[in-house]
Parts: C-alpha cells; structure tokens; sequence
C-alpha cells in the first residue's frame, strides 16, 4: 500500500510530530510513504529516514495553486490513499486535489473548534473517512453534521520509551533554569495563543506563591502572545517566579523532574504535551475543554477545572504541591493510563485500519 501524506506544519510539534511518529510505525508495517511538507520545515527533516519526502509550497487557505502542485504529485506518485494531516489551506485544496484524481482520502482533524455549518456541510464531502484524535473533537463534527459513518476516533500517541518517569537529573534542571534545591517546579508547554490558558494560569499564581512562595513556574513554547504574556507576569510582579524558556527540544529531559504539569487550556483538540508530561509520571491540573479530560481523570491521574476558573486552579495547584504522596501516586496512575491507550503502535494500528477500509485489496 502507497500512502501519500500532506502536512502543512513546519514546526516539529502537536500534529507534525505525530506524523512523523506515523510514519515510522507504519513503514514496520510494510506501508510506501510519501509526506508533502513545506518547503525548508522541520518536519521534513524529521520524516526522511522514515518516507520519501516532496517539499512543495504552502501558502495557506488563499493559496490556490496548491491545488496544481498537489494535482500533479498524486499523478506521479499514484498513491491508494491520500492522507491530510493539518489546515493552513492543505485540508480544502488536498481534499479537492485528491477527489479530482479519484483518489480515497482522510482527513486528520486536530483541533475541537467549532466551523460554520454551512462550510462543515461543503467541506467535508470531500473525505472518505475523518479521523478524530479525540472522541471530544468526534463529538463536535457529528454535532455539526459530519455523518457518524465517516468519524473514526484514533487517538494521538505519545513516545512511552523516549518520554519516561525519573528525577535522577533533578540537579541539571535546577542548573540550566537558576532552580534552588528547595523549589518546586511547575511546568506548562503551550503554544502562546489565547485559547490555551496563559492569563487564567497568571490570574491564579499570587494565591499559589502565598502559600508555596519556594515554587517557580516554567512556561515554555513560543507564540504571538509570548511577549504579552511576559509583560503581563513583569507587571505582575512575579519575577523570576515565572520563567519563559521558550521552545525546548529536550522535554523527555526536562518533564520527568518537574513536580506539576498545568494546563488550563480553553479549547484543546487532545493535548501532546499532556501525554508526555503524563508518560513522564506528572500529576496534571488542566482545563476541561476538548479531548483533555480522556488523557485526565479527575482524583486519578490529576484534577480538571472548568475553563477560566482561577479559584479552582489555585485550589488543586495547592493541594498538590502540598501533598508529595498525592503527586507520587498521580503521577504514577498517568503513566500508566498512557501507556494502556496512548501509545504509538495503537495510533498506527488505528490509522492504518482506516486505509483498509478505502483500500481493501492493498
């Protein structure tokens, strides 16, 4: 079976990441993969020892001659399943390219924001089948009109080997951050953007530094509110309570000796950095949106708050960070809650069930 992939991504994170991860589980499985990528991306870099990589441009929705350049790579490649993994103008055009070359194509949807039911309704006649990454994100496109017998909910993965519990390089982290041996660490890796929490996390540090003043709070990721968000915290007043390390290639480095994961996100397709924090054996405070409370489950693994609700993110940020016992035995029931439905070789299985389905006799 020959599946040409399509991500418009050009960083190596969220959905990008997860393609890669595709990629490799199903070249085991005897699959000939092609991934259109941007021209220059990381995520290109990243999938060439596992596929043949095109790298063409990607101009997003207005881009109307990548329904050309995309035309043209199906009719070389002749591909028996055509696979969209992002927007930025590759879901529509990939969708009209594939349909017009009488190709059966999925589409990977990411993310649990609602569209106008009228585009749903245009939209999605193009695909065969649209694979969910969370059964919240499943819910919202059959509330929209997506029919039932299109949706299959695959799960994203995380890399349980790479991503691992362990505090045994506890003293580099407070080397690299400026960390006494004394503080707590808490940890949110976001995309700066609004819907991911950064103001509600904000809002609810003074009742967390009275009680834990020996705690810092490490945001990384990289976005178009990160100069805001660090003004606002200056403002603040919090200092060097609250650092911005930027995006950080090292994470498996970095999460295992964390003592708290947050993430009071508005709006969350499923959550990568999530699973990883969970695979690495952290207790986890984040908002109920989206696909996060399959990776969360309140008393469990973590505790969840309702979107915007500063009172109630201080509240459990508290009482873990007070409770080592109650962060051991969360951090320990996450991993394994990941490791049972998280996993890369489910999420292959999963996705390359779909292409059976469109592709039986390959």
């Amino acid at each position: 079976m020959k599946v040409l992939h399509v991500e418009a991504g050009k960083h190596l994170y969220g959905g990008a990441l997860q393609v890669v991860f595709l990629l490799r589980g199903l070249g085991a499985e005897g699959v000939d993969n092609v991934l259109a990528a941007p021209l220059g991306s990381a995520v290109a870099e990243a999938a060439a020892p596992h596929a043949r990589v095109v790298q063409i441009a990607m101009g997003g929705d207005a881009d109307l001659g990548m329904l050309g350049r995309l035309r043209r790579l199906i009719r070389a490649e002749r591909p028996d399943v055509v696979h969209l993994h992002s927007r930025r103008g590759s879901d529509f055009w990939g969708g009209l390219a594939a349909r017009l070359e009488g190709v059966p194509v999925v589409l990977s949807r990411r993310v649990d924001n609602p569209e106008p039911r009228a585009w749903v309704a245009l939209k999605y006649r193009l695909y065969d089948r649209v694979v969910t990454i969370s059964e919240g994100i499943f819910r919202v496109l059959e509330a929209e009109g997506v029919p039932r017998a299109k949706l299959r909910c695959v799960p994203s993965s995380v890399d349980v080997e790479q991503y691992r519990p362990g505090r045994s390089e506890r003293a580099w982290l407070e080397a690299e951050f400026g960390i006494a041996p004394d503080e707590r660490v808490v940890g949110m890796a976001a995309q700066f953007i609004a819907r991911k929490g950064h103001r509600t996390l904000l809002a609810a540090l003074p009742a967390v530094l009275a009680a834990h003043p020996r705690t810092r709070f490490l945001l990384f990721g990289q976005g178009p509110l990160r100069e805001a968000i660090e003004n606002e915290a200056r403002a603040a007043g919090f200092g060097e309570r609250v650092l911005f390390p930027g995006f950080r290639q090292d994470l498996p480095r970095v999460l295992p000796n964390l003592d708290l994961m947050v993430h009071p996100a508005e709006m969350e397709g499923l959550g990568v950095a999530l699973l990883q924090a969970a695979a690495c054996g952290l207790p986890i405070v984040a908002g109920r949106a989206g696909g996060i409370p399959e990776i969360v489950l309140p008393g469990v693994n973590g505790e969840l708050i309702e979107p915007g609700d500063v009172a109630a993110l201080s509240r459990h940020m508290n009482a873990l960070l007070a409770d080592d016992a109650l962060r051991e035995r969360y951090g320990a029931a996450g991993r394994e809650h990941v490791v049972a439905r998280f996993s890369v070789a489910a999420m292959v299985r999963g996705n390359l069930a779909v292409y059976r389905e469109l592709a039986p006799s390959r």
